[in-house]
């Protein structure tokens, strides 16, 4: 539960807030307060340093894989919530989602994505940007980062604001319990549009790029996470957490129009949509789950009352 169900009240002090922290001994205190930071140090002194041949395409996938695996061990080590505890039942979905994230969306992403409308509007204009990839490499990292989040924290917002967007949205916060792979469970089409992007219109170098998706993974690999983290105050200012998205997550719908961004949450602070608490309850609709099937068919409800097509899927009562 949160401090929001207790009081009808949500928000903290970020400098008062008082969370649960991680039991056990000196060295599991230690371990679960310093592993987010050492990772992001780690995977950004990886991709700066790293000869070229390991900075690569198949390099980035593999620690992808691997930080993640590590995670999931991890929700087993220093569990956040007993309700969360992954089922394989819910693996095997989730794992589905990855599937698709992998193949379908990545297939639209590429063709009809932003890096191809950019592409096609670079062309048509006669735009160059090859300077940007002068540009000091961390520089070019940072702001390979920073656009992209930039824009999915206005697309994310919209989705909670406009309902044809929230349609698309809208599955994504039927899950009713957080693990490290459900970032990726949603409708295939709100997982294109979250994935549309501004830098390509900046010819950074194809490291940089490489290094933005490895460095945001070290940072927004937890928020979905069921893992208890000692998390520093000063991460908790800079950037999106567990804590943050859970409360995004929550059953209270209200209460999920905040914390948009899904790396850097200095963005919220900036635009006033930053809320510092958390939630144990999530899911729409007091934590219904929707089947698969109507996972995809979702965002196309409002057709389908318009057309004689059957009736309305029916969503699996959440366990």
């Amino acid at each position: 539960m949160t401090q929001a169900a207790a009081t009808g009240t949500i928000g903290h002090d970020l400098a008062t807030w008082q969370r649960p922290r991680v039991t056990g001994g000196p060295f599991k205190q230690m371990f679960f307060t310093w592993f987010q930071p050492v990772v992001l140090l780690a995977m950004i002194a990886f991709w700066t340093f790293a000869p070229d041949r390991y900075a690569t395409f198949a390099w980035a996938v593999g620690i992808g894989i691997a930080l993640r695996l590590i995670c999931l061990v991890l929700e087993w080590v220093s569990q956040r919530h007993a309700s969360w505890q992954l089922t394989w039942k819910e693996l095997t979905t989730d794992l589905f989602y990855v599937g698709i994230s992998y193949t379908l969306v990545k297939y639209a992403g590429k063709h009809i994505g932003s890096d191809a409308a950019i592409d096609a509007i670079k062309h048509s204009f006669n735009l160059h940007t090859a300077w940007a990839g002068h540009w000091p490499f961390l520089l070019q990292v940072f702001l390979t980062m920073f656009l992209f989040d930039f824009g999915q924290y206005w697309m994310h917002r919209a989705m909670h604001n406009w309902h044809p967007l929230w349609l698309t949205h809208a599955p994504h916060h039927f899950i009713t319990q957080l693990n490290v792979f459900k970032g990726a469970v949603g409708n295939p089409v709100e997982l294109f549009l979250i994935g549309l992007g501004l830098g390509g219109f900046f010819d950074f170098l194809p490291r940089a790029a490489l290094a933005a998706g490895g460095i945001s993974l070290a940072i927004d690999v937890y928020n979905h996470a069921n893992i208890r983290f000692n998390t520093p105050r000063w991460w908790l200012y800079l950037f999106n957490s567990i804590e943050h998205h859970s409360l995004h997550h929550s059953q209270d719908y209200d209460s999920t129009r905040c914390n948009y961004a899904g790396t850097f949450i200095f963005i919220d602070r900036l635009f006033g949509t930053c809320i510092d608490d958390e939630s144990e309850l999530v899911g729409q609709e007091g934590g219904r789950r929707m089947s698969i099937r109507e996972q995809m068919l979702y965002p196309f409800l409002p057709l389908r009352r318009l057309l004689p097509l059957g009736h309305d899927p029916q969503a699996v009562p959440a366990e």
